[in-house]
């Protein structure tokens, strides 16, 4: 049987029609939690759960244990639910291996096996042996690739879950949270669930957004390029100094930083080929973060193109000092916030 969709999946769930294997893997851990929950709660039933609903860590499973929980059949039920999660076929050896691969092809009718991995990572597109692996899923049930949501997605899903929960969040706001955190869901629920809690009912607004939400990394770095921009010296010392707080790799902070300006020079050299500011999304790596070209095009337009240029190059100089340096390695990132600051009041457009 090909992947199938998680529509398909959800219809499938919904008309209790199952297949005997679901493999479900992807990058956005949170929903592949959520099939699996789904998939075990339908497939194995309420009757007698600890017989007809049996889990397996993967840190601990071993294929013989597996392959009894799938062998016996369901008590006092017409069928039964043996789920796994994060069990790491590729990395079991060649017997172990032998018998997974006869063991997806002897699944009693009255059984679903379900692989999950809500925390397990891999790539089967760079490493074969889960390529292969996942061919021998197809053959033998279902398997289901549960990618990251767009940022619209994500939107929709913040202000459902907020009316959900007695609020109210604007579209616009919920953009905020995401630009605060991330595309992550578990995060971004996370911060919703406070959210929430906070207001009690009635509207989540951007004042409470802005006090309550904790910013990832990006956002934070991003705060700080519009602090050096706007010249707030005072302000960019005090993000510098919080990012340190909160134990942030300065190569980190670098690269993010890095990241906002070249936003913002490749932004400008579109605009100025005539091709439009998001024409970079099309070369670059902007899937889910279309609003970054969308800021950067707002944020260069007081800055000339060798003023960017410029800053580009103190970067890469810090990039070489960080990498290099013996001493303490603030002191590279508050002299280049220090340059960036007069590179950037110099570079002011009229």
């Amino acid at each position: 049987m090909p992947e199938i969709t998680e529509t398909e999946l959800k219809a499938q769930i919904r008309k209790m029609e199952f297949s005997n294997f679901y493999f479900l893997y992807g990058d956005e851990k949170y929903m592949v939690k959520y099939y699996s929950d789904k998939l075990i709660s339908a497939a194995g039933g309420n009757t007698f759960e600890a017989f007809n609903s049996q889990r397996f860590d993967g840190d601990t499973a071993d294929v013989d244990g597996i392959a009894a929980a799938v062998e016996a059949i369901p008590l006092m039920a017409g069928r039964k639910c043996v789920a796994v999660s994060d069990f790491n076929a590729a990395a079991v050896r060649a017997k172990e291996a032998g018998k997974l691969e006869e063991l997806l092809g002897e699944i009693p009718e009255t059984t679903v096996l379900l692989f999950s991995f809500p925390t397990l990572s891999f790539d089967p597109k760079k490493d074969a042996k889960w390529k292969k692996f996942i061919v021998r899923a197809n053959a033998a049930g279902c398997t289901v690739n549960v990618k990251k949501r767009t940022a619209d997605q994500l939107a929709k899903t913040l202000c459902s879950g907020a009316e959900k929960r007695g609020c109210v969040l604007s579209r616009q706001n919920a953009e905020r949270i995401i630009a605060f955190c991330g595309d992550d869901l578990y995060t971004l629920l996370g911060e919703l669930e406070k959210l929430c809690a906070f207001v009690g009912t009635g509207e989540i607004k951007q004042d409470i957004i802005d006090r309550i939400v904790v910013k990832n990394l990006e956002a934070s770095v991003f705060d700080l390029s519009k602090a050096i921009l706007s010249g707030n010296y005072s302000k960019a010392y005090a993000i510098l100094d919080q990012l340190f707080s909160q134990n942030e790799e300065p190569t980190a902070i670098l690269a993010v930083l890095s990241s906002a300006y070249l936003d913002m020079y490749r932004v400008r050299v579109s605009v100025e080929s005539g091709l439009g500011a998001a024409e970079p999304a099309k070369h670059f790596d902007y899937a889910r973060k279309e609003f970054r070209l969308r800021n950067a095009e707002r944020d260069s337009k007081r800055f000339s193109t060798q003023m960017l240029r410029q800053c580009i190059g103190t970067l890469l100089e810090a990039d070489i000092a960080l990498k290099g340096a013996r001493g303490d390695r603030r002191i590279v990132m508050e002299k280049l916030i220090a340059r960036l600051l007069l590179i950037a009041e110099k570079g002011k457009t009229a």
